[in-house]
């Protein structure tokens, strides 16, 4: 038997809640464009996720639940949406005919984060995964072109589909709501101590910058 929206979210959240006390800061620098699954989403709202919170402890939780709506999504239009079924189908197996596909098969605390780190100024790299894979998708045949009446059919499928997906958003939020308490336990639990840890050692930098201990410090006049 299919398992419940309600029982897919409460998983997602014991799954999420099982990997939150392996979370550790990021010791890199920060990402310059927001994250477009994470910025804005009303599924952190729900959630209680703040932007207060690390984008890393966002991400895992956000991708999870993303991965429950798009499955919703896709045996809605497996049942209902031909047109939209058959270019999804063509799409999935041009995309098992690349060689190359660093974004599949990543850990949900991964999923969707780019590929590469931002580069630093005026050190370009030799070479990027993005780019191998672009190279890697533009070696396999383009689909063919669709008519126009075809078309305007996949649109009208595709809004179908997008107004279920909000539906199913909808829904998955509501359920959400009732997770708020423990989610934010745990974050309460795991991440906020390593945050404040960060921020005493960063308030201990700014006051000794050099790192001279007090007493060896200069001798008064």
């Amino acid at each position: 038997m299919e398992r419940s929206l309600e029982t897919q979210v409460s998983q997602a959240v014991d799954a999420w809640l099982r990997w939150l006390p392996r979370w550790e800061p990021a010791t890199h620098h920060g990402r310059v464009a927001p994250c477009r699954r994470c910025f804005g989403s009303p599924v952190l709202s729900a959630a209680g996720l703040g932007s207060d919170v690390p984008h890393g402890v966002q991400h895992g939780l956000s991708t999870r639940i993303k991965t429950i709506v798009d499955h919703a999504v896709g045996d809605y239009t497996a049942r209902n949406l031909p047109m939209l079924q058959a270019e999804l189908d063509q799409q999935a197996a041009r995309n098992r005919a690349r060689s190359y596909r660093p974004a599949e098969g990543l850990d949900p605390e991964f999923e969707g984060l780019p590929l590469d780190p931002e580069p630093a100024p005026g050190a370009p790299f030799l070479f990027t995964i993005a780019g191998l894979a672009e190279q890697s998708d533009a070696d396999v045949p383009a689909l063919p072109p669709l008519s126009d009446d075809a078309k305007a059919a996949l649109r009208q499928e595709l809004g179908l589909a997008d107004d279920y997906a909000n539906m199913i958003g909808r829904e998955v939020c509501s359920i959400l709501l009732h997770h708020r308490l423990r989610i934010q336990a745990a974050v309460t639990t795991y991440v906020e101590p390593q945050i404040s840890a960060m921020l005493d050692e960063l308030s201990r930098s700014l006051d000794d910058p050099f790192g001279i201990p007090p007493d060896q410090g200069a001798t008064p006049l």
